[in-house]
């Protein structure tokens, strides 16, 4: 149970470090520059995704969906909360100033992201027959054929 709770901790950092970097580098290297905020904040958002899409897909295929997802719910709302709450003060910012419009649209991005990202990973581990449930299917069907049938006598 503690490494579970590790893992989910250290993903929830790494996801919070990825939004640190990307306000630091907004601040430091484009402060004033709306447009390229804008596709600092987009990359930061398309590496969220594609974290957690190979985050998903790795878990995909050890752990059944019902195990893993519950996880990967804590984590996508726990680096969000740090992201919206805490990444503004790490760069000097009241988290409010931007107004509730850009607030609530922070949530729901990252919301998207999340979702999006996990979605896609978990997808193509599906589709490509790697997920823990196609195994388990895979195996079932190796061990059925295996056993010889048998013939019943009249």
């Amino acid at each position: 149970m503690d490494r579970r709770w590790g893992t989910i901790g250290v993903l929830a950092g790494g996801l919070f470090a990825v939004n640190v970097v990307a306000r630091l580098i907004t601040r430091f290297g484009f402060d004033g520059d709306d447009a390229a905020a804008d596709r600092v904040s987009l990359v930061m958002f398309v590496v969220i995704g594609l974290t957690l899409a190979v985050v998903a897909f790795r878990w995909g295929r050890l752990r059944p969906l019902a195990e893993w997802a519950g996880d990967v719910a804590v984590v996508v709302v726990v680096a969000m909360a740090l992201t919206v709450l805490v990444g503004p003060l790490v760069v000097g910012h009241n988290p409010f100033a931007g107004g509730a419009g850009t607030f609530f649209a922070q949530i729901w991005l990252y919301l998207l992201a999340g979702t999006l990202g996990t979605m896609i990973g978990y997808l193509v581990a599906t589709a490509l027959g790697l997920d823990h449930r196609s195994q388990q299917l895979k195996r079932y069907a190796e061990v059925k054929a295996a056993k010889p049938r048998r013939v019943v006598r009249r």
